[in-house]
């Protein structure tokens, strides 16, 4: 980051001063070391820092409001909305009309039952086994 006064350090004084002010606060104890450590601090941090250093007295307006625009000018990061989560498996409609036709005419027909139970478990029917049902249809009709 270019700075005019490379000297003088906002947020570094806003970290010092608040810790003298509470020493006691693991919040601006993390916040110190991540600043030292990593060289600067997220917008979220910066907030919660000005929220802080806002209801100490000792510290003056004027190192707020600079800190109020610093936050101001970094970018507001947006989580996109996740995706509404689709069901695993969509049954096969058809597969069940085939199937309950089937069933009405033959209720006893083992491997037709055997499909059926892997249908009401939500199982997928296999491209083999589905021919094997139009084929079972065919012969009803």
């Amino acid at each position: 980051m270019n700075r005019i006064k490379p000297d003088l350090d906002i947020v570094s004084d806003l970290l010092k001063a608040a810790l003298a002010a509470q020493p006691s606060s693991s919040f601006i104890q993390s916040l110190l070391y991540q600043y030292q450590e990593r060289g600067g601090l997220s917008k979220k941090q910066l907030e919660g820092l000005y929220h802080k250093a806002a209801k100490i007295a000792a510290i003056p307006e004027n190192k707020l409001t600079t800190l109020e625009a610093i936050i101001k000018k970094k970018p507001t990061r947006y989580k996109s909305v996740p995706p509404v989560p689709s069901p695993l498996y969509i049954k096969d409609e058809s597969a069940g009309r085939m199937l309950a036709a089937i069933l009405a005419k033959y209720p006893q027909h083992k491997r037709v039952l055997f499909l059926k139970a892997k249908y009401d478990n939500n199982e997928t029917l296999t491209t083999v086994e589905l021919n094997e049902l139009q084929k079972f249809n065919k012969m009803l009709q």
